[in-house]
């Protein structure tokens, strides 16, 4: 990392043709690990400063980003709060950064978060264990030790789990072998990230590969909501890039079970722009990856599609589904699996028929259970399953949640603001944002440039704003 990054980044703004002015750019540098750390003793936070008078017993399941934002949003906002938090884990993962890890560009250890810096156990009980019952009539939750914990108001920001073993072949100790990877595999509750160190392995033993021979290498997509939907195709572009620096290459296939790049066509056609400045790139849509032989090198996909059949017999047209098995040779593979809420959640009656959350997409409050909000992955709404989500769910949680405490009808609404920064290549980044009616870009940068300035944003200067500014709740 560089020393003096910020003083590099002005001039290069200064110096730079593109649309960023350099008051934008400023701004930007005020976003530096001092600046940060400075803003943690010094700015106002952002939600009221323990002026609500409610009363009521607040419980908050889980300990990653979402679940600490809302801890310390509202233990600033409300007076005397009474609140547990049940998280088995001292220790979070600061996980936009497994991408930089799987890159090479951070530490497993750069992404360590220590949860003690933000749960006062003078002021907050802390119940370091996991729920395994949500029993929602009765208006508690049951851990895996047994222990009953009621509660007034329920806050479910358990997050998300991953599910490699529903691809048939596929076990969790085969990340990491036979040109197999994950940069999502890890363990939350320890603080590990395998998958992100075994990317990183991959990648060089890729590029050995591709020194005497083109390799095959597929990049799959599965057919769930996923934590961070660019991260597929973040993997694809780096590792490409990251041969394209020696002059070298592969055969690259991007298997998805999506019908596009990405949802918002101005995104998708950059992005196929993109692919075009790396050599042979093939992207397959609607293709789900359902098994794989290990040791033959070969996965199999289903490919679900629908086209127009006439009746002879009806004289009329119908729309028919088909679903093709399609079996692939591949030399190395990243695979990111099907995910879903983690299984005390699915087995509870708090989920609606997708198997999330059932939480307004508005307003985060359960829509059967009006004591219940939601914020982070789990929520079962159309978008927002990225830590920038959950710092806007944040301030709209903690509303809702003192307007239920005050028998008032919620009022705050989530637009939903989602941000997919899709790493293009090594130094350049295409800043998606976008809410339910389109894109929402903060910056005047227009969507489909991909630039360096964000690059240096997420890389240097998000961590130290998640540390000081997103955790506590003071942004």
């Amino acid at each position: 990392m560089k020393n003096n990054i910020f003083e590099d980044l002005k001039q290069k703004v200064d110096s730079d043709k593109s649309h960023m002015s350099r008051r934008d750019a400023l701004k930007f540098m005020g976003i530096s690990p001092i600046a940060a750390s400075v803003l943690a003793t010094t700015t106002t936070s952002s939600v009221a400063n323990a002026s609500e008078d409610v009363q009521g017993k607040i419980v908050i399941v889980g300990g990653g980003a979402g679940g600490i934002m809302a801890l310390s949003r509202l233990s600033s906002t409300i007076k005397n709060p009474d609140i547990t938090i049940i998280a088995p884990n001292e220790v979070h993962l600061y996980q936009p950064g497994q991408v930089f890890v799987g890159a090479g560009e951070m530490k497993v250890e750069d992404l360590k978060i220590d949860n003690n810096n933000y749960i006062d156990q003078d002021k907050v009980t802390w119940v370091k264990d996991e729920v395994a019952t949500f029993d929602a009539d009765n208006n508690l939750v049951v851990t895996r030790a047994g222990k009953e914990i009621k509660y007034d108001v329920l806050v479910v920001a358990s997050g998300i789990q991953y599910h490699y073993e529903q691809i048939k072949g596929l076990k969790e100790e085969d990340i990491g072998t036979n040109g197999i990877t994950s940069v999502y595999l890890s363990d939350l509750e320890k603080g590990t990230a395998v998958g992100a160190t075994a990317t990183w392995d991959w990648f060089n033993e890729l590029k050995e590969a591709a020194k005497t021979k083109k390799p095959k290498v597929i990049y799959t997509q599965p057919n769930t909501p996923i934590k961070c939907g660019g991260a597929p195709q973040k993997m694809l572009y780096l590792s490409a890039d990251f041969l394209k620096q020696d002059g070298l290459s592969a055969e690259y296939s991007f298997v998805s079970s999506k019908k596009e790049l990405f949802h918002l066509p101005e995104v998708d056609k950059a992005l196929h722009e993109v692919q075009s400045g790396y050599d042979k790139i093939t992207s397959m849509f609607k293709h789900h990856l359902n098994s794989i032989d290990v040791k033959a090198k070969k996965a199999t996909f289903i490919h679900a599609y629908e086209k127009e059949v006439y009746d002879e017999d009806m004289e009329e047209t119908e729309v028919v589904s088909f679903a093709d098995k399609v079996v692939m040779d591949y030399d190395f593979i990243h695979i990111v699996p099907p995910m879903s809420p983690v299984d005390s959640v699915v087995k509870s009656k708090l989920i609606n028929d997708a198997g999330w959350l059932d939480v307004d997409k508005n307003s985060l409050q359960h829509k059967r259970y009006k004591n219940v909000f939601g914020i982070g992955d789990v929520c079962g709404i159309p978008m927002g399953k990225t830590g920038g989500s959950a710092r806007h769910h944040g301030p709209i949680l903690v509303d809702n949640i003192i307007s239920f405490m005050k028998k008032e009808e919620p009022k705050a609404i989530f637009d939903g603001y989602t941000v997919c920064p899709i790493k293009t290549q090594y130094g350049k980044i295409m800043m998606a944002e976008f809410n339910y009616d389109g894109p929402a870009p903060s910056f005047p940068l227009a969507i489909d440039q991909s630039r360096w300035v964000w690059w240096a944003f997420d890389l240097y200067m998000l961590k130290p704003m998640y540390q000081y500014l997103m955790l506590p709740g003071r942004m």
